[in-house]
């Protein structure tokens, strides 16, 4: 297979070189990723400025570092820089998880994830659940342990390779807790609702004017197997099929929508 890798922590992440170390004894690869951090911008596309491209060696091979987004990435890369489309994209791996509802639609992991999915080629993103929360938004190189993960993200793509995509699913979404090993059951999830219970701290800047920071600690209610539940509860691996089919399976007529 040839296998595009992608991801939102930029092209010289600790997480986007342990993919491609997961990945390139086994299978053809080619890097192409944002030039800095894009952490929670989404699906965003630059429409509205033009976007570099730079050959750099990130690692020990030529890498595309794109002036923009995730989804950026993934849609020069398949249209511009490939001579073909890739047999598979593999966003990340990210450096902290990608849970629930809200991470399909705000992880730019996930974004580069759905726009490979929108191109008609298989994906799988991969995230790693940190032990030290402080390293989710590490701009460069951090000492992370990735070696499990490694073998996990491999072993993933090589079942893909051998029995083919699952029918009827666009992305399989991958969480590896850092602290996972041989023994840590694998499993087949459902997506939570949410991750986060979202508050707003307000602060004064010297000036007395107020401005705010958007947070939030996880939350405590969680479905049970549920990947926010397998993943931050039980600290298991997990995987999600998500579907670009977002319409809700429900019996609605227009006499329930207008007046």
């Amino acid at each position: 297979m040839k296998i595009l890798i992608t991801n939102d922590d930029g092209i010289y992440s600790t997480g986007l070189k342990a993919t491609y170390d997961s990945l390139k004894n086994d299978f053809e690869t080619e890097l192409i990723a944002p030039s800095t951090q894009k952490s929670g911008i989404g699906r965003a596309i630059s429409l509205f400025e033009p976007i570099r491209v730079s050959r750099v060696s990130a690692f020990d091979k030529k890498a595309y570092s794109i002036g923009g987004t995730p989804t950026d990435s993934v849609i020069i890369g398949i249209h511009s820089i490939l001579d073909q489309k890739p047999d598979l994209v593999v966003s990340g791996i990210n450096l902290g998880e990608n849970l629930s509802t809200e991470a399909v639609t705000t992880s730019g992991t996930i974004g580069a994830a759905l726009e490979a999915a929108t191109q008609d080629v298989p994906v799988i993103a991969a995230s790693l659940k940190l032990l030290d929360e402080g390293n989710k938004f590490h701009e460069g190189r951090i000492d992370v342990d990735l070696d499990f993960a490694k073998k996990v993200l491999n072993r993933v793509v090589k079942g893909i390779d051998k029995n083919g995509f699952p029918s009827k699913v666009d992305v399989l979404n991958l969480n590896i807790p850092e602290d996972a090993s041989e023994g840590t059951p694998i499993r087949i999830t459902k997506l939570a609702r949410k991750i986060f219970d979202t508050t707003v701290e307000e602060r004064k800047d010297p000036r007395g004017r107020p401005y705010y920071w958007i947070d939030g600690g996880h939350v405590d209610n969680v479905e049970e197997g549920t990947d926010v539940d397998v993943v931050l509860n039980k600290n298991e691996i997990s995987i999600t099929p998500i579907s670009l089919e977002m319409t809700a399976e429900v019996d609605l007529e227009i006499e329930k929508i207008l007046p």
